[in-house]
C-alpha cells in the first residue's frame, strides 16, 4: 500500500479511538449521576 494510505489509516484509528474514548467517559459520567440521584431518593421519608 502506499504512504499515504497507510498514513491516512493510522489517522483514522487515532480517531475512533477518541470517539470510544469519549463515549466511555460519557456512559461513567451518566452511570455516577444516575447513582448519585438514587441515593437522594433512598434517604426521603415517604
Amino acid at each position: 500500500m502506499s504512504s499515504l494510505v497507510m498514513q491516512s489509516l493510522a489517522v483514522m484509528g487515532q480517531g475512533m479511538l477518541g470517539v470510544f474514548v469519549v463515549m466511555a467517559l460519557l456512559a461513567l459520567c451518566i452511570t455516577l449521576l444516575n447513582s448519585f440521584g438514587s441515593q437522594k431518593k433512598k434517604n426521603t421519608k415517604g
